[in-house]
């Protein structure tokens, strides 16, 4: 083998050697605990069918986000803790113009990507401190930065504040 060829077979075996670990690590784990979240539609990593389900340890494991502000459906200012949902789209590799986000008792709402990716919309898990719960507005509740934006107080972006959240799907 001259040295050429020897170089090319190292170069090739080292490509394919890597790529499995970076293939890997762009992967959805399989949800171990209760799926609180499914997402579906124009997306590129899956892990149930052509769907993403998250349970809350995987959720967890996107940067979080605090979110300090007052809302329309709150007394007084709040904190809420949860990862962006353009950190959550990001992981699904999603692709696409508007999101419709489904809660729980079929309510849903229509979001423009460019609402997450000018703003820091949060997909909030918990409520000063406490997780949120299904009787005040969890699991999920999508959170716009009303304090740091007052312009996005308006009836049009309350209606996207959809809480009790269970699907987004991606179109």
């Amino acid at each position: 083998m001259n040295s050429i060829t020897y170089s090319l077979a190292w170069c090739l075996f080292i490509s394919l050697s890597v790529l499995p670990a970076h293939a890997g690590s762009l992967s959805l784990p399989q949800p171990k605990g209760e799926v609180l979240l499914e997402i579906s539609g124009d997306i590129r990593y899956t892990n149930t069918g052509n769907k993403a389900r998250f349970d809350r340890e995987m959720l967890r494991s996107l940067p979080t986000h605090v979110l300090t502000t007052h809302t329309p459906w709150t007394d007084g200012k709040r904190q809420f803790r949860g990862p962006l949902i353009r950190d959550v789209l990001s992981r699904v590799g999603a692709d696409g113009d508007e999101l419709r986000v489904e809660a729980l008792n079929h309510y849903s709402g229509q979001i423009p990507i460019s609402d997450v990716v000018d703003h820091d919309v949060v997909l909030a898990m918990s409520m000063d401190g406490k997780p949120l719960v299904i009787r005040n507005f969890g699991p999920l509740f999508v959170l716009y930065p009303f304090d740091e934006n007052p312009e996005l107080n308006t009836e049009n972006i309350r209606y996207r504040s959809v809480w009790q959240v269970a699907k987004i799907h991606v179109h």
